[in-house]
């Protein structure tokens, strides 16, 4: 955003507003900042819809399509069970393996919207299981629980980032939560760690997360 400000109005912050007196780059850098601000938060909302979007996705092509036809072949199951016991036993095999399609559609689903591991047994635990899945190695030197809002931002932000064979590691250095990994940090990734007040760093190929912690 290019900023010129010559006027004598004042411009409304998030909190306060922008000093009449204050240096004009101070000024600008302060406009800098609630626009981007704006930006970010208009991400965060896009973000969102488009997830509940890819959730209402996965509902209705997955898991709503294994029932329908789970019901369908139930329905078929009760006629042939008076009439052809061998084809019965072959369409109970086939429900058999539908009810297992049906119910990993509902973990996946599960996982992508909020991992149940990742609540039960906490960070450390959910990032080496989502590591093991896409061939990266998780080295988290802290089992301790945080806050549900900063696992979640960290643990997203982590398995959105590394690719196959990388190393994602995470641990607490003093008032901080820190992860690190490889991979190209997108705007999504850098909001969800901004919405809780952190920051991304990239270096040499190395990305950097920090979330400072409430003690």
């Amino acid at each position: 955003m290019a900023c010129a400000y010559g006027g004598s109005i004042p411009i409304a912050r998030e909190a306060g507003t922008l000093d009449e007196k204050r240096p004009i780059a101070d000024n600008c850098r302060a406009m800098n900042e609630i626009e981007e601000l704006r930006a970010s938060r208009a991400r965060v909302l896009e973000a969102a819809d488009a997830e509940r979007r890819r959730t209402e996705r996965g509902l209705h092509d997955g898991v709503q399509q294994h029932l329908v036809a789970l019901a369908v072949n139930l329905q078929l199951a009760r006629q042939l069970a008076d009439s052809d016991l061998d084809a019965l036993r072959a369409l109970l095999e086939e429900l058999s393996n539908d009810v297992h399609e049906a119910l990993e559609s509902v973990r996946t689903l599960a996982r992508q919207v909020y991992p149940p591991v990742l609540l039960d047994r906490g960070l450390a635990d959910a990032l080496r299981s989502a590591a093991a899945e896409v061939g990266a190695q998780a080295e988290v030197t802290t089992t301790e629980r945080f806050p549900p809002e900063v696992e979640a931002a960290v643990y997203f932000c982590c398995v959105e980032l590394p690719r196959p064979g990388a190393t994602i590691s995470v641990r607490v250095e003093a008032d901080a939560l820190v992860f690190e990994t490889s991979g190209e940090p997108t705007a999504a990734v850098a909001d969800r760690l901004g919405a809780l007040g952190g920051a991304l760093e990239l270096s040499e190929g190395r990305v950097t997360g920090r979330v400072t912690l409430a003690r």
